[in-house]
């Protein structure tokens, strides 16, 4: 298997006070999801709900997206239909350009993550701005996300405000207080929503009985980005779908009490309809999805709402950080959606994973991401990316327990190991798992030979 991740985790866990920082923030967030969850007596009830609505979704998803698209068309709302990530930017880059827009807002949207939006269209002159605070800052560092929700946590506030600094949104050398930066940041972008030609927002949830896009945000930038350009593009995956208003509930009730540990959002919008005299279009995508459904082992993973629940519990993620893993998306849902992307191409990340279960146990919809996990790993020999070293200790390990005589015998030269110098050990090429670990001592007796001793008594 490759050691990607490992070898990237090994750089970031060089900054203990950083990683420190990392874990004790998403614990903290798990925490309040805890206190969120123990307040609602039902919350089981609503998990154990919103599985079966997202098992009902996706199952008959050509009717609901058929109904969807049906209540948006009546209204005058543009509806695109993209097979892959290539088909989304080009439709959107067409939508631009026959508005002859040069600017465009965003709404922070994984989606177009997903299909590097952001980069196919600078390469073609559209300016593109990110209007999350968190985006924002990646943007103008270049750098990726870390996280689904909180995409920039993993960014210090010193290095954000120097980077204010060289980019003149900053005017105060030094100053690196929070809420300085937000006030300088939120007065940058004013200029952008006011110039922006057109709009794009991802959606958290689409209503298929009346055509709602939902968009769930705290700093109520979706709703900034709306209200002044007339031109608003919406980027959905069709997995997105609830039936209607009551399933809508409850997803709302679970995602940010998992996400941030709120009991709802701040702002919580609908859009169903361009605004009088605007425009609006929706682009919704597959780009794999229909192939995920048609995997048997799988298919749980379109379940997934995005609310980050399962990185904000996974000790791996929470201390070796977003930036260690290879896929867009990290953490346990990351793995799952990395490796039914490109399985050979992201196989390094299913190794990120201890198989506690943690996430199954918070996940708002059951889809149980670390059990998705151990799948993968049992198809990573097929796929010619096994761990050929516990591949060869594995059948050790069976013909020893398979043998009673053979394991007898070497329960009895067991204690030899102890000689064995520490430096050895410890020795990353022939034993990785040393590292962090202590050598554990053999019993000159064995538990069987006591056993049998006591039994002559």
């Amino acid at each position: 298997m490759s050691t990607i991740h490992s070898q990237r985790a090994r750089e970031v866990l060089k900054d203990y006070d950083d990683v420190s920082r990392h874990d004790q923030t998403f614990w903290s967030i798990r925490t309040f999801r805890d206190i969120m969850a123990g307040m609602l007596p039902e919350w089981e009830s609503l998990r154990n709900h919103a599985s079966d609505i997202k098992r009902h979704v996706i199952t008959h998803l050509a009717d609901y997206l058929e109904e969807f698209s049906n209540q948006l068309e009546s209204r005058g709302v543009v509806v695109h239909w993209a097979k892959n990530a290539q088909e989304l930017n080009e439709i959107v880059y067409g939508i631009l350009v026959t508005n002859q827009v040069d600017k465009l807002v965003k709404s922070k949207s994984m989606l177009t993550e997903e299909c590097g939006l952001n980069d196919y269209l600078s390469k073609r002159d559209i300016d593109v701005v990110e209007t999350d605070l968190g985006e924002r800052i990646l943007q103008l560092m270049g750098k990726a996300p870390a996280h689904i929700v909180v995409p920039a946590v993993h960014i210090k506030r010193e290095d954000v405000g120097k980077m204010f600094e060289a980019k003149g949104i900053s005017k105060e050398v030094g100053n690196y207080d929070p809420t300085y930066l937000t006030y300088c940041a939120r007065k940058n972008l004013r200029n952008e929503f006011l110039e922006a030609q057109a709009c794009l927002t991802g959606c958290n949830f689409g209503v298929a009985k009346t055509g709602d896009m939902v968009v769930c945000t705290n700093e109520g930038n979706a709703d900034m980005a709306t209200s002044i350009p007339k031109l608003h593009i919406v980027t959905m995956g069709i997995e997105k779908l609830v039936p209607d208003y009551e399933s809508l509930a409850v997803f709302q009730r679970l995602l940010c009490r998992c996400g941030t540990g709120q009991p709802t959002t701040t702002f919580t919008s609908h859009f169903r309809q361009a605004r009088p005299g605007g425009k609006m279009h929706v682009v919704l995508l597959d780009n794999g999805r229909s192939d995920i459904l048609a995997n048997e082992q799988h298919w749980q993973t379109l379940k997934c709402i995005r609310c980050g629940a399962c990185m904000n519990t996974c000790p791996v993620y929470r201390r070796s950080t977003g930036p260690s893993y290879t896929y867009f998306i990290p953490g346990p849902i990351g793995i799952n959606l990395g490796m039914l992307a490109d399985p050979v191409k992201y196989s390094d990340n299913v190794s990120a994973c201890t198989l506690c279960l943690s996430c199954d146990k918070v996940c708002p919809v059951e889809l149980e991401p670390g059990s998705q996990i151990y799948y993968w790993r049992q198809e990573l020999d097929a796929l010619g990316k096994s761990d050929q070293m516990k591949k060869v200790m594995s059948k050790g390990m069976s013909l020893l327990y398979n043998n009673p005589e053979l394991y007898t015998t070497a329960l009895k030269f067991a204690p030899l190991a102890n000689y064995v110098p520490e430096a050895l050990t410890r020795s990353r090429k022939l034993n990785p798992w040393g590292i962090g670990h202590a050598m554990p001592k053999f019993a000159r007796q064995s538990f069987h030979e006591w056993w049998k001793s006591q039994n002559k008594k």
